[in-house]
């Protein structure tokens, strides 16, 4: 029997996350609830960048978390990322968007692909929240197809140039770099497809219309007008469709830990006001009805948080894979939006007013099921694994 325990012990400490992880969610938290919450509306309101919060996030070396220590990062993974991000997802929306470029999809192919040049060029500046990176994908004709893709690299002597129109692009208004996924005019094969850098300062690339959204966040229009591109700032080429679809899992990842970050404040809100609200002649938290809301809840929530973290943790040094990224994305997704609902309905109607926690949690949980790819393109591809494809 004790040599089981020790087992059972063993098992459960290897479970756990271990104490440089468990640290580093506490100082997210901790920054997040006392620099971040009560500025979440502002941001939302005025349409700003939220520049204070990002340069916050760097100075505590979590915005490159995820980067290796030579360019200035923490030398996490993408764990360490989903922990940061979770946390700032409890607190503000716009925060947690602002930051995942920088942690996410964009950094981590140049890190992955990208020639030591590049690296050294743009990654210790987006450590040092200096740099924010756009991640050009979704055109007018073209959303989760990427294969109907219509933005054109040419060549053009020495190097090429850039032709194309993406749309719903975050961050475009403040990024200094654009990873841009583009066509390569004369490749074989039916996906001919990879990535680019461009500079902001690049001729003919242009930022055009301000999308606001349900989540306060901004998107933008952009298009590349025959924007040159030096040979050297291709990012990746030689089988890019693939790599880049690799990348992008990550996103899927994080986009999935933000989604229970907003579950989880939506949830720590209900129940704090579960504790304080009178209903009935005793306090809403003494409700049977309620308190199986709140239960149910914290079951989604936290089966959720386990599938982000395997996602994550399984990836090793390289890209969280298709299947478990979109596993969890999928479910959190899902979950958030159930579980914000709830509280909406648990908060009554001052869940309905907008200086109410609940309203706004309903709110930023709508965005995670749009950005990377909706839960139907999810099942698609899970089908596709699972069948092989027939």
């Amino acid at each position: 029997m004790q040599s089981t325990s020790k087992a059972a012990g063993a098992r459960e400490a290897q479970f756990a996350l271990d104490e440089v992880q468990s640290d580093l969610r506490a100082l997210a938290r901790e920054i997040s609830e006392r620099e971040f919450r009560d500025r979440a509306l502002g941001w939302e309101r005025t349409g700003e960048f939220p520049w204070r919060n990002i340069k916050i996030l760097a100075e505590h070396g979590l915005l490159g978390v995820a980067l290796p220590e030579e360019y200035g990062g923490g030398g996490g993974t993408w764990l360490h990322a989903a922990l940061v991000l979770e946390e700032v997802g409890r607190c503000c929306y716009t925060t947690a968007m602002a930051a995942l470029g920088e942690v996410g999809v964009q950094t981590q192919a140049i890190l992955k692909y990208g020639t030591e040049e590049q690296r050294r060029a743009y990654l210790p500046a987006v450590s040092a929240g200096e740099l924010i990176c756009a991640v050009c994908i979704t055109e007018p004709d073209s959303g989760g197809d990427l294969a109907a893709m219509g933005t054109i690299l040419t060549r053009s002597g020495d190097g090429f140039v850039l032709n194309g129109h993406k749309t719903l692009i975050s961050r475009a208004d403040v990024a200094g770099l654009f990873v841009v996924y583009t066509r390569f005019a004369g490749d074989g094969g039916d996906r001919p497809i990879g990535a680019v850098l461009v500079e902001r300062d690049t001729p003919g690339l242009t930022v055009t219309e301000r999308f606001d959204t349900l989540g306060g966040e901004g998107l933008y229009g952009v298009v590349f007008d025959d924007c040159p591109v030096p040979a050297g700032n291709v990012l990746v080429r030689e089988d890019g469709f693939r790599k880049m679809l690799s990348a992008f899992n990550g996103q899927r990842c994080l986009n999935a830990a933000i989604s229970v970050g907003i579950a989880q404040g939506a949830q720590d809100a209900a129940v704090a006001y579960a504790k304080e609200r009178v209903a009935g002649g005793k306090l809403l938290g003494a409700h049977q009805g309620i308190r199986w809301i709140l239960a149910d809840n914290a079951i989604q929530i936290e089966a959720a948080r386990l599938l982000v973290h395997r996602a994550a943790a399984e990836a090793g040094a390289g890209f969280p894979s298709r299947y478990h990224s979109s596993i969890a994305k999928t479910f959190a997704n899902e979950m958030a939006l159930k579980v914000t609902d709830n509280v909406v309905q648990l908060f009554g109607g001052h869940g309905w007013i907008k200086d109410v926690p609940a309203e706004r949690y309903l709110r930023w949980a709508r965005y995670g099921p749009l950005g990377g790819g909706t839960p139907h393109i999810q099942r698609n591809g899970l089908a596709r694994h699972l069948l092989g494809d027939l």
